[in-house]
């Protein structure tokens, strides 16, 4: 029995994180302390949830991908359901910090950052350098869950809201 198989089968074929039945075909092994952190294969650092969340998460630290579930007030939301994506798109757009990311990416147009540190280091500066490693990382995932930003490894490509002017 592969590994994945076996999680599923112990998690009662449910997200770890939002507790619900994961489609055919979008289970994905997450790892709590991601590998690129140190982190290991053996179960007791891996859980199964949806592709869609697996990538938001990526290789955020382990304290990041809790904060994320917290963040979720009444409850986490995973943004691989249609209905959900609506609530979570709105508790993204509401966050103040992310308009002003957004808003200062679309300013970019063209010359928009396309790696991942680039981006961060982007995003801090707008900030004035005030955020650390894991509020940077908790931001770019807020631009992931919408939409607006697609990571693929280190790279970053772009989906931004259109600017109402």
């Amino acid at each position: 029995m592969q590994q994945l198989e076996r999680l599923l089968f112990l998690q009662g074929n449910v997200c770890f994180f939002c507790q619900q039945p994961i489609p055919e075909g979008e289970a994905s092994v997450e790892h709590l302390v991601a590998t690129s952190n140190g982190g290991t294969k053996d179960d007791d650092n891996c859980v199964v949830c949806c592709k869609t969340v697996n990538a938001a998460l990526g290789s955020l630290a382990v304290k990041a991908k809790l904060q994320v579930v917290v963040n979720q007030r009444t409850g986490f939301v995973c943004p691989h359901s249609a209905a959900a994506g609506d609530s979570v798109q709105a508790a993204v757009v509401g966050d103040e910090r992310l308009q002003i990311a957004v808003a200062d990416l679309q300013k970019r147009g063209t010359s928009r950052p396309r790696k991942v540190a680039t981006l961060k280091n982007t995003i801090n500066a707008v900030f004035q350098n005030k955020f650390g490693e894991d509020e940077l990382a908790l931001l770019l995932v807020g631009l992931q869950v919408p939409g607006y930003v697609t990571v693929d490894g280190t790279k970053v490509t772009y989906t931004l809201p259109t600017v109402n002017t």
